[in-house]
């Protein structure tokens, strides 16, 4: 039992933090993102080349590759996703081939090989009579952490307040003087970063490979559509509850059938309760 909390919350913390930048992007600009887990990848692939390849060393080399990672995220907001917002399929399809492009960019790069990147804790340590990765609770911690962070600056800062006014009414907010469109670029960012930082975190003991930005966006959809699409209280929620059922799965049937418990949870939802447990159209 000790073992299902433990590892259930680290699952979690993963999933909240790819969960949290998806629906906070939706929330503020409207778009549903599907480039967004080829941040997550980037941001796994970028601290294995800063550290292999330029030898830097790892917290630098992590903190870099979050930087680049969001500063692509606004690359693709206004070089791709802003001419195409007021429709929302040119949005997907265009996200969609963001991230095709780059699956193949790194195949062509780095190859189909599955790549090692380094853990900032390598030691394990003994909970109770579980033995657990430190690199696991690091993850778990941040997430924590960044998740936190994120709240209290959406709730305390000028910017998190003008963040909220976008998400609540953007043409109000646009009366007021606030710059929308400079506003979806931060949030596309705070997206992206948060999307790294689980990759960089979860990339040293989950597969690292050019395809490994689809399991993400598959898993962070689901969420949001259980916790309600524009609530992040809704996806910290079902993140929460995806990992420990997934935990729950693999360890009493078998880790192969723990990727249907997503797809089950999104089908079931959409039939039962279509805007999720706490959907509306705000970010908060």
């Amino acid at each position: 039992m000790l073992e299902i909390l433990i590892h259930g919350a680290v699952s979690s913390a993963i999933y909240a933090m790819l969960a949290v930048g998806f629906t906070l992007i939706f929330g503020v600009a409207r778009v549903l993102n599907l480039a967004h887990g080829s941040f997550y990848a980037l941001g796994a692939y970028g601290t294995f080349v800063l550290t292999t390849h330029l030898k830097m060393p790892l917290l630098p080399a992590a903190l870099l590759a979050v930087a680049f990672v969001a500063a692509f995220g606004v690359v693709v907001e206004r070089v791709f996703v802003r001419p195409m917002r007021r429709s929302q399929l040119g949005v997907l399809m265009i996200t969609l081939a963001v991230a095709l492009v780059i699956e193949q960019a790194l195949f062509l790069t780095f190859g189909s090989e599955y790549r090692n990147v380094p853990a900032f804790v390598d030691e394990k340590f003994t909970l109770g009579h579980v033995d657990v990765g430190g690199q696991r609770l690091l993850a778990l911690g941040v997430g924590i952490v960044a998740i936190g962070a994120l709240w209290l600056f959406i709730q305390y800062t000028r910017l998190g307040s003008a963040i909220l006014a976008i998400s609540q009414d953007p043409v109000a907010a646009g009366y007021m003087g606030i710059p929308s469109d400079r506003i979806f670029s931060i949030v596309m960012a705070l997206s992206a970063a948060l999307a790294a930082l689980a990759g960089i975190l979860a990339g040293p003991f989950l597969t690292v490979q050019p395809t490994m930005w689809l399991l993400p966006i598959v898993k962070a959809f689901a969420i949001v559509v259980v916790g309600g699409l524009g609530s992040i209280p809704g996806s910290i929620l079902a993140a929460l509850m995806l990992g420990y059922a997934e935990t729950i799965v693999g360890y009493l049937i078998s880790t192969s059938w723990t990727e249907i418990v997503s797809v089950a949870a999104t089908l079931l939802m959409l039939v039962v309760r279509p805007a999720g447990f706490f959907g509306r159209r705000a970010a908060f």
